[in-house]
């Protein structure tokens, strides 16, 4: 990673997911958008491509090769690059499987994971956002209290990426009330459970079509054995920034794109309008920021991948990258000018997709 290369399997990885997202996401996008639906065949066709099984080791049914935080950050910045909703579709599994293959026991590997390894789409959730002004992931109004052998949940989440469709769901919150982050646990709690309520699809400003809920919790039994014993969470939070921080350079680096060819091709005054100088810098300050958010992704990842402590780059990861793709979107709209909020034109969406990300935390994982 030194070299700032990628090396041939994380080429391949680029490669297939800009392939997919090129051919079965972008085509798909905006009436998917409108719809606010995501259809089942390319749900099924997404999970051809293995993602899930890939990074489950052979002994819970899988083939797996060897886990890299970075590697799945190329891949969020690739599918988000063809739609954000359609990407946090095709990468939400990793919600559930990656914290348990993780932080796991033994037992919850062997239970959870072979389901992940079958011919049908299949999924897992993780519930880590709440109604809350200013949410912060280390002041967790959800509870988990201890009676007996059992924990209790009370308390609600929101967008909680299809929970309509996951079985089972992972849930942080605060065996300490006031405890702070190290006062967290994360629970696998089967949807069904009494207690568990889901709340109607929720209606948002960007990412239409992906399925997102509210879902309460009150007086929810968990037993002990569904307790993630190995819960690192500041690298949970720290890999879900990581992958929204390469989903948000996906969408950004989407904008820029079109806009660099609408700008060639849109004739005013008899001159391309790329060739007019407000234009022109606007673009090249896109280029500039993609490019520094990709690297400071990548580090990210990579201080990961060495088991160091990545929270801190993995914050300024996200929250710069966001930034930058709420700027860059928003130059989008300028740069089409009247066309830029007809939504026949894809940037209104991406701006709108955009403007998620300074809220969004445990969405994507990497």
């Amino acid at each position: 990673m030194s070299t700032f290369g990628l090396d041939e399997d994380q080429r391949q990885i680029q490669d297939s997911m800009r392939r997919f997202a090129a051919d079965k996401m972008r085509p798909i996008a905006r009436d998917c958008d409108e719809k606010a639906l995501i259809p089942d065949d390319f749900l099924a066709g997404s999970w051809n491509l293995g993602l899930a099984a890939n990074i489950i080791p052979e002994k819970y049914g899988g083939y797996a090769s060897a886990r890299s935080v970075l590697n799945n950050a190329i891949m969020a910045e690739e599918l988000a690059y063809g739609d954000l909703s359609l990407a946090a579709a095709v990468m939400a599994p990793y919600l559930f499987v990656l914290p348990v293959l993780e932080m796991g026991s033994e037992a919850q590997k062997e239970t959870y994971l072979p389901g992940f390894c079958g011919d049908a789409y299949t999924t897992g959730t993780l519930a880590v956002m709440e109604h809350a002004v200013g949410f912060n992931t280390g002041n967790l109004r959800t509870t988990a209290l201890r009676r007996g052998n059992r924990y209790v949940l009370n308390g609600s989440k929101c967008l909680v990426p299809l929970a309509n469709r996951a079985r089972h769901l992972i849930v942080v919150a605060s065996t300490v009330p006031g405890g702070g982050p190290e006062g967290v646990e994360a629970f696998i709690v089967d949807r069904s459970s009494k207690g568990v309520t889901i709340g109607e699809k929720e209606k948002n400003m960007g990412i239409n079509a992906l399925d997102t809920f509210s879902i309460d919790f009150q007086d929810c039994q968990v037993d002990m054995e569904c307790r993630l014993a190995g819960l690192d969470y500041a690298r949970l939070i720290a890999c879900s920034r990581i992958a929204l921080a390469a989903a948000a350079v996906g969408v950004a680096s989407a904008s820029k794109d079109y806009c660099v060819n609408y700008a060639k091709e849109r004739i005013a005054f008899g001159q391309p309008i790329a060739s007019r100088q407000a234009i022109a810098f606007m673009l090249a300050d896109m280029a500039i920021e993609i490019d520094c958010c990709r690297l400071l992704n990548w580090k990210a990842a990579w201080t990961a991948d060495q088991n160091d402590n990545p929270l801190r780059l993995a914050h300024i990861s996200k929250l710069y990258a966001a930034e930058q793709a709420f700027k860059i979107s928003d130059y989008g709209i300028s740069i089409l000018g009247g066309h830029g909020l007809i939504r026949e034109y894809p940037v209104e969406m991406w701006f709108r997709n955009a403007r998620s990300f300074a809220m969004l935390e445990g969405m994507l994982m990497a």
